[in-house]
């Protein structure tokens, strides 16, 4: 008898508490240096300091793609009220290039979270066509699924996550260098 798996987004409560269901329809490669994010991995807030590497899929450049990173669990999981707070947003990628050939819109803002396993989702949308996309007015309570209907963006393509949680011992004093 062959069992199916369970969905890691639907586990995770990502599709859920971030998207509705969706049918994966590209690939999406995110990578932190050597450390590919695969749903549930565990990274720590000094390895996504600087922002990933993000290849996207398709096959033409004449597709474009949104990429979307939130944190649904800010500022705690216990109490998601500012959920979800936009962590990098980017437009108008062609199809089998990387966020770095987008245009960003709101720049990387690295995760630092204060209590508790916050989930970090990448979430990207092909778009009906290059496109003007204007900045939030604010990162905390961005809404994906209203950002999507404004923007016509339909249902996403493809979405991946990881797990972060403040690392132990850094309760102390902080060291800016």
């Amino acid at each position: 008898m062959h069992r199916q798996r369970a969905d890691p987004l639907v586990v995770a409560r990502v599709i859920g508490d971030v998207l509705d269901p969706f049918v994966r329809a590209a690939p999406l490669r995110v990578t932190y240096g050597s450390r590919e994010v695969n749903n549930g991995c565990e990274l720590k807030p000094s390895q996504v300091v600087n922002q990933p590497r993000v290849d996207v899929g398709g096959n033409d450049l004449r597709t474009f793609y949104t990429l979307v990173m939130v944190d649904p669990d800010a500022p705690s999981p216990s109490e998601p009220n500012l959920r979800e707070n936009l962590h990098w947003l980017v437009a108008n990628i062609p199809g089998t290039t990387g966020a770095n050939f987008g245009q960003e819109i709101v720049s990387y803002k690295d995760p630092k979270p204060a209590s508790g396993i916050h989930r970090f989702v990448f979430v990207l949308f092909q778009q009906p066509g290059r496109q003007t996309v204007e900045r939030p007015g604010w990162r905390q309570n961005f809404n994906t699924r209203d950002f999507a209907e404004l923007y016509n963006l339909g249902s996403p393509v493809a979405a991946v996550y990881f797990n972060c949680q403040r690392e132990s011992g850094s309760g102390g004093r902080r060291v800016y260098s």
